[in-house]
């Protein structure tokens, strides 16, 4: 009997207290229980809990006070918060605090179940190191000991545990993807599905049923039943890539979602609960997006309980030569081939570059240096780094089309008449292709179709260069 797992429920309502002693004992937990602030302290002193369930409103004070002591003092007893209905201000607050998970009153059974499942299984993997939980393509963005990547490293093992929806920021290339499947792996829902979507890609009239499937014949073409990315996500995460990009009639319906953890699919009678936890990303600034209206401050609100920032590339300049080292040790396994060595400046060329395209960007031109080079030391010159031509983020003054068919007839040294080099014309004519492209690609909401034509090339040729580039 020691090592039954037990729970310690707070809430100063004797239905619910019995209702939740029912429950959880039915899953073999035992249960201690406390009508106060005072009674559960005096518990908390002389027990272990596996898990603990607070009211939000106490007889002698807050239920996120009790969150917050717990989270400090005995962080190895995970903690939910039980609101009332609809009461989204404080379950966020109490996510906040440090609560894993809240569940609404009344009390939905199934869902509680869920939670308590959930929660038995965060301290066994809480104790878990963090390791590549992707690719090894993906887990060497991640890779370096410069404070900000440390930092981000320590941030990720709390946030694991948590079940707050996460928004993470950073730029292009920077592994947002990454730490999201970091925080899934090391979290609780490891066993469930890891389901990724570009918000982006989805065309607007279809993302109803994307997200939350149709019945067959609710619209023209739905010959069959179709389940939707919240229903294919149950028990694991759904992260939301580019969340920016999501229309505004969209972003409400998502929000409901969210809030009462239910989806109704297209043409169906009955909501069905979810069991999902969001995270999601993009390289816009959501702050700037709500000011112009473009961006429901609501939604955000609620999917950036938790906010963490992935540093570009030149924020941790210190990983630069172990970075690059890891990602040529993995490029040359892949090839069957030795390992090459960076040549001192190739490092200091390195160093010196701005990287707009982060780790994805030093990836490729570390691939093309080791295609390119003659032996298996890497110099400056292999790496063939871009001198001209403005950073990938930078906005374009003219329209993408007009840009790129500049930039085929006009001679690229007369951006800088003081250099008749030759050698970077290559580089600079992919440089402004590539900004050309991932510009029309934004401007059409990545429909490949409608980007080629206002490209002025066929589609297959855009293939071509999206290959060429290693455009995603």
């Amino acid at each position: 009997m020691n090592d039954q797992r037990s729970a310690l429920i707070v809430d100063d309502e004797r239905d619910i207290r019995e209702l939740l002693v029912l429950t959880l004992g039915r899953m073999g937990l035992r249960t201690e229980t406390a009508s106060s602030l005072g009674e559960a302290r005096a518990l908390l002193a002389v027990h272990r809990f596996d898990l603990c369930l607070t009211d939000m409103r106490l007889p002698d004070g807050s239920g996120i006070d009790l969150i917050a002591e717990i989270t400090a003092q005995y962080p190895q007893t995970p903690v939910a918060m039980i609101t009332a209905f609809g009461n989204v201000e404080a379950a966020v607050e109490a996510l906040k605090a440090g609560a894993f998970d809240f569940v609404s009153k009344p009390v939905d059974l199934a869902v509680l179940r869920g939670l308590v499942k959930h929660a038995l299984d965060l301290p066994q993997r809480g104790a878990r190191r963090l390791n590549a939980p992707a690719s090894d393509a993906l887990a060497t963005r991640l890779y370096g000991d410069s404070p900000a990547i440390v930092a981000l490293k320590q941030t990720l093992g709390k946030v694991a545990r948590s079940q707050a929806p996460v928004y993470i920021a950073g730029e292009s290339g920077t592994g947002k993807e990454l730490v999201a499947r970091t925080i899934h792996e090391q979290g609780p829902r490891a066993s469930g599905p890891f389901v990724p979507v570009n918000c982006g890609a989805i065309p607007a009239e279809l993302m109803e049923s994307e997200f939350f499937g149709h019945k067959k014949g609710s619209f023209t073409g739905a010959h069959v039943d179709k389940m939707g990315l919240f229903q294919a996500a149950e028990g694991g995460t759904l992260f939301l890539d580019e969340v920016a990009e999501l229309p505004l009639p969209m972003q409400v319906k998502l929000l409901r979602a969210i809030q009462e953890k239910s989806v109704r699919a297209v043409g169906a009678n009955n909501e069905v609960a979810v069991d999902v936890r969001i995270l999601s990303a993009t390289h816009k600034d959501l702050a700037a997006l709500i000011a112009d209206g473009r961006f429901r401050h609501d939604l955000y609100y609620r999917i950036n309980v938790i906010e963490l920032r992935v540093p570009p590339l030149r924020e941790r300049l210190d990983d630069l030569p172990g970075l690059s080292s890891a990602i040529l040790h993995r490029l040359a396994g892949q090839q069957g081939r030795a390992e090459p060595v960076l040549a001192p400046d190739a490092v200091d060329a390195l160093r010196g570059y701005p990287f707009p395209g982060n780790v994805r960007e030093l990836e490729n031109i570390l691939e093309r240096a080791l295609a390119l080079a003659e032996d298996d030391r890497i110099e400056a010159a292999d790496l063939r780094l871009p001198t001209y031509g403005p950073p990938l983020t930078a906005p374009m003054s003219a329209p993408a089309s007009v840009q790129l068919r500049e930039a085929l007839i006009r001679d690229p040294r007369q951006a800088d008449p003081r250099d008749s080099m030759t050698s970077a014309l290559p580089s600079y004519i992919e440089e402004i292709e590539r900004n050309a492209i991932q510009q029309a690609l934004e401007d059409n909401r990545y429909n490949k179709t409608k980007a080629a034509a206002q490209l002025g090339i066929t589609f297959r040729a855009l293939r071509y260069k999206l290959k060429k580039l290693g455009i995603d």
